[in-house]
């Protein structure tokens, strides 16, 4: 009998939830259900438009995408287009897969200034997330501080100093390569509230930074101090990453004062205190100093009485993402997940008969693509061990879901809807020089798909749904 499983989200977890099942279960037919009407989450509006290497992992996808057994279901949004309790109803496996699209706050005073922004909002922006489309961003100001110590704090800094020419043959958004072009910023400050060799970055973003054209990177006070108990983390040969950073850091401190136009200043053991402005608008950001106490590998930042200022006119909060809460699914607040066992949905620590949790949405944000594959690996091994246990939907029930759904006004999108779409980014793109121009308004994108197919997505749906 064959089985049905929906998967909520079409990020990197979603799809390799998906290529685990189809690899493990011949007889599963797997529906994808997405928000957008475009696939690969973060993979798409999240890497920096001059990473494209990182980007390569949607070929995968891609692959899995044009399976007889896999269907992608765009322009859907599960929680009000249809309910979970309608997916249960009609699927023998439900997979939550659509990570965490939130920031956590500084919740600092000054937090809503005009100017304070996070870094969210900016990455979605400049990737063209229709979500962001329409964020503005000051670029007059000169000085800029990101508050966070991880890749993507890295990226916006990137993305803040390198020259717009550099930007111009990537897939950056267009809107947002306009306004960069004009951009006065000439000192970024990336700020952590512990020390060097607790931040998060990769090291490879890390020397990604020292090589934007025209830009000095260098730490506050010219010094790098590690503390023993720092020095004891360092030594663990299972942490050569922090490692490798410290060493970064160290070779910024020790090199010369260059006289450039343009600066990225790291910052260590300081909290946000308050953000101060004037006429509405962030003018400065003060943080309080930290120590750092405790056992290596469990070091928390410890206040002082001293605080620090940096005069900025911009700043990025980038210190996580968070999880959403769907309807009827249980909810930890605290850490912004599903609560699970092993990807094994719990309410009270009871298994939510049929449900799954994969990705950030599991386990938090952290990680990079590739550790979602084994994160997926694991919860699709639960939910091969639940299966013989299971009784099996009503068949027609999951056919009945979809064709109600595509009754509605907004279009569904399959697959040959995306490609359509796809098509028309890519050809754009060539006319501009880059790899894709990207449709950043959902309108625009069903107008493309209008134009361009033939039949509609129920249709194309049918088609493949086994």
């Amino acid at each position: 009998m064959i089985k049905h499983a929906a998967i909520v989200g079409s990020g990197p977890s979603g799809f390799y939830a998906a290529e685990a099942l189809l690899n493990a279960l011949p007889d599963i037919v797997i529906d994808m259900f997405e928000r957008l009407p475009t696939p690969y989450g973060l993979v798409r509006s999240g890497v920096a438009p001059d990473h494209p290497k990182l980007k390569q992992v949607t070929l995968v996808f891609d692959k899995i995408m044009r399976s007889e057994r896999f269907n992608f279901l765009g322009n859907v949004s599960v929680g009000t287009d249809l309910s979970l309790d309608a997916l249960q109803r009609s699927y023998d496996i439900v997979v939550l897969a659509y990570g965490a699209s939130t920031d956590r706050k500084m919740g600092i005073s000054g937090e809503r200034l005009a100017n304070s922004h996070s870094a969210t909002e900016f990455v979605g922006w400049y990737n063209g997330h229709p979500d962001f489309r329409d964020c503005t961003f000051d670029l007059s100001q000169e000085v800029a501080v990101v508050v966070g110590h991880g890749n993507v704090a890295a990226d916006v800094a990137r993305i803040l100093l390198q020259p717009p020419d550099d930007l111009r043959r990537t897939d950056i958004a267009a809107h947002a390569l306009e306004v960069l072009a004009e951009s006065k910023i000439r000192d970024v400050h990336l700020v952590g509230r512990r020390g060097p060799a607790q931040a998060k970055f990769t090291t490879r973003e890390l020397r990604g930074l020292s090589l934007i054209p025209q830009c000095q990177v260098l730490t506050q006070s010219n010094a790098v101090t590690i503390g023993p108990a720092c020095e004891l983390e360092l030594a663990d040969r299972s942490n050569i990453n922090a490692l490798q950073n410290v060493e970064f850091f160290r070779g910024l401190s020790n090199a010369g004062q260059a006289q450039i136009a343009r600066k990225l200043i790291f910052h260590f053991c300081l909290s946000p205190e308050r953000l101060e402005g004037e006429a509405g608008r962030v003018k400065q950001f003060v943080f309080r100093r930290n120590t750092l106490r405790g056992n290596s590998f469990e070091q928390a930042a410890a206040p002082t009485d001293e605080l620090f200022g940096i005069d900025c006119g911009l700043v990025f909060g980038s210190i996580g993402y968070r999880g959403q809460p769907l309807e009827r699914v249980p909810f930890d607040f605290r850490r912004g997940v599903v609560p699970n066992r092993k990807g094994r949905v719990e309410c009270d620590g009871i298994a939510v008969d049929g449900l799954y949790v994969t990705g950030w949405l599991k386990r938090g944000p952290t990680g990079i693509i590739g550790t979602n594959r084994a994160d997926s690996i694991e919860t699709v091994q639960q939910i091969l061990e639940d299966l013989p246990g299971r009784i099996p939907r009503p068949q027609g029930g999951r056919r009945q879901l979809v064709e109600s759904i595509s009754l509605r006004s907004a279009p569904v999108i399959g697959l040959p809807e995306w490609l359509t779409i796809d098509a028309a980014e890519c050809a754009m793109g060539r006319r501009a020089n880059k790899p894709r121009e990207k449709i950043t308004r959902i309108a625009d994108m069903i107008d493309v798909v209008s134009q361009g197919r033939a039949g509609n997505a129920s249709d194309s749906y049918g088609e493949r749904a086994g």
